[in-house]
């Protein structure tokens, strides 16, 4: 198995979760230029915007290691553009968690880091 159908096959797997605990995917693989985010939902009134990371093993360190400051960065301009072009307002309730998956384990991160940018 190639590292996209790896991806694909864990980002099912953490939708079947996010569903199974309480959350409405409004969208998956969001992409434009600046960059894709896995799985986009409602939870709780926030619009949450859900990065899945998966690990094998901790041989390079835990799933939810891997999502950076450049990766968040990068998350939040893509949050920004699924934002503008679907006119939500300035004032929504957003968030941006983390699906870790080591191994079999999944964790669920709420609030795993921070708007970075608002700069519509």
């Amino acid at each position: 198995m190639n590292k996209r159908e790896t991806g694909t096959r864990y980002e099912a797997l953490a939708a079947e979760y996010l569903e199974e605990n309480d959350v409405r995917i409004i969208k998956r693989n969001y992409r434009d230029r600046r960059g894709e985010i896995d799985i986009i939902g409602l939870h709780q009134g926030y619009l949450v915007f859900f990065e899945v990371k998966y690990r094998k093993n901790a041989s390079s360190g835990s799933a939810s290691e891997a999502v950076g400051p450049h990766k968040q960065r990068q998350i939040c301009r893509t949050a920004d553009r699924f934002l503008f072009s679907n006119e939500i307002p300035l004032d929504s309730p957003v968030r941006f968690d983390v699906v870790a998956i080591d191994g079999n384990e999944i964790t669920w991160i709420r609030n795993a880091f921070p708007y970075i940018e608002r700069g519509r």
